[in-house]
């Protein structure tokens, strides 16, 4: 019974405490001062072409050319919100030629507004890694961001020739990470 009397008179006094709460005002302006800066890496480009594909018919191709339409700025938010990309690029060369290659942008006059220049030397039997990283802030963005196409120029340079049995390769990765700024 005296227990029961001590439990009573405990919750007693401690049950007041339980129904008084401390709180503060809310400042739903906070919000107005949010800022998400995420940071987006997606593929930009890949190709892995072997020694004999510089070949047709018994005649080298020492040209080679592709094209892909680049429309990623004609979204507004991420034209507004972009504030930096860079442009990564590791070329593998195994064969025993050198190559420039050109990563030309296009705008939607189809004039090139900006190229991407990489030089690789021939392989003396051992794999040569290039590797770039093309930065894009303030005017350089513009540029980007003014590009509808992208356009691959590979020139093989004066060389060793190559047949359709040549060994080696060319191999290109990339990628394109952006940073956004959301206010």
């Amino acid at each position: 019974m005296i227990k029961y009397h001590l439990y009573t008179i405990l919750g007693t006094i401690l049950l007041p405490f339980f129904l008084f709460s401390c709180s503060s005002d809310l400042d739903f302006n906070q919000a107005n001062d949010l800022r998400l800066e995420p940071v987006i890496v997606g593929n930009l480009t890949y190709f892995d072409i072997a020694a004999h594909q510089f070949v047709e018919n018994g005649v080298e191709k020492n040209l080679l050319f592709d094209a892909q339409d680049f429309d990623v700025f004609r979204d507004s938010f991420l034209r507004q919100n972009l504030k930096r990309a860079d442009f990564s690029f590791e070329i593998t060369n195994t064969i025993n030629r050198s190559y420039s290659f050109d990563l030309n942008l296009i705008d939607q006059n189809d004039a090139v507004i900006y190229t991407i220049r990489m030089d690789v030397p021939a392989s003396n039997g051992t794999a040569v890694i290039i590797d770039k990283t093309e930065i894009f802030e303030n005017a350089k963005l513009e540029l980007l961001k003014a590009s509808r196409r992208l356009e691959f120029v590979l020139v093989m340079a004066a060389g060793p020739a190559l047949s359709e049995n040549s060994l080696g390769s060319l191999k290109l990765k990339s990628h394109a990470t952006v940073y956004l700024v959301i206010e």
